[in-house]
């Protein structure tokens, strides 16, 4: 089991630095941030870009992965994505993580003024992401022509230092989602039901969308990413939740979890004592 946390990026760097760097002194494998030019009710608040955020995290940490959680076509085009996906594979040394996923609706969708898609709409524009994408990361040129997206003569030299490409992590619920992140991921992350009251019913759903996924990618060996604190128990309100958390994933086949670094209010409001209190105990929940 391998145990992430996600930085919400909205702080500026005079803070958000430190948490940075402490994700890596804790012990946590990965530190992931959102991809979104806004997020629900904090759309009005403070908010950074994911790209320059990591860039600088890169800057302060050794050892610990990075990752977006997660890039989507909403507002991101392959051709110049590729490019700042090199520049950071590259100043991180290698430590990147793409997670990708099909975009929702919302201010994302809504902001640059285009049509909203359907579902269908978003997941065959998703397809065509992570076909462009897939291609240009792992070939020095591309050319494309789809519904969604064009490439003419694309470069993407020197190319990525961890080859053949920095590993997709694929979000995914539904039936065509699913067969996506079996073809193109190097893992799949899942948040499980969305907007579930019930903690028992949240995690049925959970084993009900690996079991699908399982089916989905038959032979084929994916990493398994658990987003913690789509379940209505916050994975951090206390030790114990933190540690029932892992272990339940770690029982559904999971091999990788993310937590959220504890707010101030709002989305993920916690007490940073919590997770004071976890990062000793990662060693021992790597291997429970």
């Amino acid at each position: 089991m391998r145990i992430g946390i996600v930085i919400l990026p909205d702080e500026r760097w005079s803070v958000a630095g430190r948490r940075w760097r402490l994700a890596e002194e804790y012990g946590f494998d990965h530190a992931w941030t959102y991809d979104h030019l806004g997020w629900r009710d904090l759309v009005d608040g403070p908010w950074f870009d994911a790209v320059p955020t990591l860039t600088a995290a890169a800057m302060v940490t050794r050892r610990i992965r990075l990752g977006t959680f997660v890039a989507s076509p909403n507002f991101r085009h392959p051709v110049h994505f590729t490019r700042e996906i090199t520049a950071l594979d590259d100043i991180s040394q290698g430590r990147l993580l793409l997670g990708v996923g099909a975009g929702g609706t919302g201010f994302d969708s809504a902001v640059l003024g285009g049509a909203e898609l359907t579902p269908r709409e978003r997941v065959d524009r998703f397809a065509e992401f992570l076909e462009l994408l897939t291609r240009l990361l792992e070939n020095d040129k591309a050319d494309f022509t789809g519904t969604y997206y064009r490439a003419v003569n694309a470069r993407s030299t020197p190319g990525p230092v961890q080859q053949p490409r920095p590993p997709l992590v694929v979000a995914a619920n539904g039936p065509r989602a699913l067969r996506l992140a079996a073809r193109y991921g190097d893992g799949w992350v899942t948040t499980g039901a969305q907007a579930v009251d019930d903690e028992a019913a949240w995690w049925r759903s959970v084993a009900e969308v690996s079991a699908k996924f399982t089916e989905a990618a038959g032979d084929r060996k994916v990493d398994r990413y658990l987003n913690l604190d789509s379940s209505p128990v916050l994975s951090l309100s206390s030790v114990e939740a933190f540690t029932d958390a892992v272990g339940r994933a770690a029982e559904l086949g999971f091999t990788d979890v993310l937590t959220h670094w504890p707010r101030k209010s709002s989305w993920y409001a916690g007490d940073e004592r919590i997770l004071e209190a976890v990062a000793p105990m990662l060693p021992k929940l790597r291997t429970a």
